[in-house]
């Protein structure tokens, strides 16, 4: 196709200092054969200069590596990047891992028994609340400067984000997540051992507490969700143990892991235990390791000592570029899951004003999420709960108001203690001052 016939789009990527998301972001866009058919002009931004440099400079060798025509700009000024823009994909944070550990530590400290305390728990309160600091400001600039654009959310907690996004702009965003996608592979690979393509799956609910309603033989359309239960039942090295309890019980297979949908129950510390799987205490200290930082896995890369190889350029399971081809190459492609506005019903049990996450078409009309019925009332229970505080917290984060982040911590399935909540809660807007806004 002539340079002069395709059609040009612009795809602002925030956030692309990340070696771990930039990298994919980067890989997607300049190496999916799709993205080929279109006038692509990439526009990087982060607010380091030094990693947005050194992803400008990885995106140059992906280029290289596919061949492809995509212009490639960077910037540290978002404003500048967003004028024009139709697609703007973002994952950010900040001190990602110092706040993230003070986020499990400290709920842990009064007795509040969480195992991750990243997208669900109380310690995913003050996740969402820096995370809205982030991520809102960034909107309001799109709703300002490129209104029609599409934003492609996969900053964490993936469904809170976009709660607050839907609640408090009016920009048009869709959460991103590869847990569904992770959960097939499972499915497929190692509980049924036949591919995927074979297997006709249906999944929704909430992003990393989602449900699958329909497995079945591709072909034949024969129901496989009770050899999914015995294989289960009978194997305990298929899936992790609360994974496992939770099919026993409500007959429903879920995944990514248990620490993720543990974030959601009152008892997955039976099952996960109570140690961060990030911190040093679960890492051994030898007497040869450096107090050094490991150096940065792209260096070789950059300095030429490592010819570009799959883990530099290799794709991505992500669904942010098969949006953009479906919707501009009007592809009708189906996506596993997408985390939006349940306003059509998607979930028919759980609230209208939610965010669930259920599959959806992409295609010239945009996004069109699927319906998937009821889950069974358990299920639907429990995500209608935290429906609940998810809402409490973005209505808090407006208001600026204390107590509605504290009613929110009470609903919390793990939070047994009035005072020790509030105790914590005080600690926490304290200790994180500098990240959060004011409440009073």
């Amino acid at each position: 196709m002539a340079r002069g016939d395709r059609k040009r789009v612009k795809i602002v990527a925030i956030g692309v200092g990340s070696a771990s998301f930039g990298r994919g972001v980067l890989a997607d866009v300049l190496g999916h054969p799709l993205m080929q058919e279109l006038e692509v002009n990439l526009v990087l931004v982060d607010i380091d200069p030094v990693a947005l440099e050194r992803m400008t400079r990885v995106a140059e060798i992906i280029r290289r590596h596919y061949g492809s025509r995509a212009s490639i700009e960077k910037t540290t000024e978002r404003r500048t990047a967003l004028k024009g823009a139709k697609y703007v994909v973002l994952s950010v944070a900040t001190h990602r891992m110092a706040l993230w550990e003070q986020d499990f530590r400290v709920p842990l400290a009064y007795g509040f028994k969480h195992p991750l305390g990243e997208n669900g728990g109380p310690g995913a309160v003050f996740h969402t609340l820096r995370s809205l600091e982030l991520v809102l400001p960034i909107c309001r600039d799109v709703q300002r400067l490129c209104p029609r654009a599409l934003v492609l959310n996969y900053t964490n907690p993936e469904s809170r984000v976009i709660m607050g996004v839907n609640s408090l702009t009016a920009v048009r965003a869709v959460g991103l997540c590869h847990g569904q996608m992770t959960a097939r592979h499972v499915l497929a690979e190692r509980i049924l051992r036949r591919p995927p393509e074979s297997i006709d799956s249906v999944a929704g609910g909430l992003n990393h507490f989602f449900w699958f309603t329909r497995i079945a033989d591709a072909k034949t359309g024969r129901d496989l969700y009770p050899l999914v239960r015995r294989r289960i039942a009978r194997d305990p090295t298929l899936v992790p143990p609360l994974v496992r309890k939770m099919v026993e019980v409500f007959g429903h297979y879920t995944y990514p892991s248990d620490d993720h949908i543990g974030e959601y129950l009152s008892f997955a510390h039976e099952f996960t235990g109570l140690k961060w799987h990030y911190g040093q205490e679960s890492k051994k200290v030898t007497r040869d390791q450096s107090p050094v930082a490991s150096e940065d896995w792209l260096g070789p890369y950059l300095t030429g000592k490592q010819d570009p190889d799959q883990r530099l350029v290799g794709l991505t399971e992500e669904l942010a570029v098969p949006i953009i081809t479906g919707i501009e190459l009007n592809k009708h492609t189906r996506l596993p899951a997408v985390n939006v506005l349940n306003a059509g019903g998607y979930v028919e049990n759980l609230p209208h004003d939610a965010i669930v996450e259920v599959p959806a078409v992409a295609d010239r009309r945009g996004i069109t999420p699927q319906r998937i019925g009821p889950l069974p009332e358990a299920l639907a229970a429990y995500c209608r709960t935290q429906v609940s505080i998810q809402k409490l917290i973005i209505e808090a984060y407006r208001r600026r108001s204390k107590n509605l982040l504290l009613q929110a911590l009470l609903l919390d399935p793990v939070v047994h203690h009035v005072g020790h909540a509030a105790q914590m809660l005080d600690d926490m807007l304290a200790l994180q001052a500098d990240y959060l806004p004011k409440f009073r």
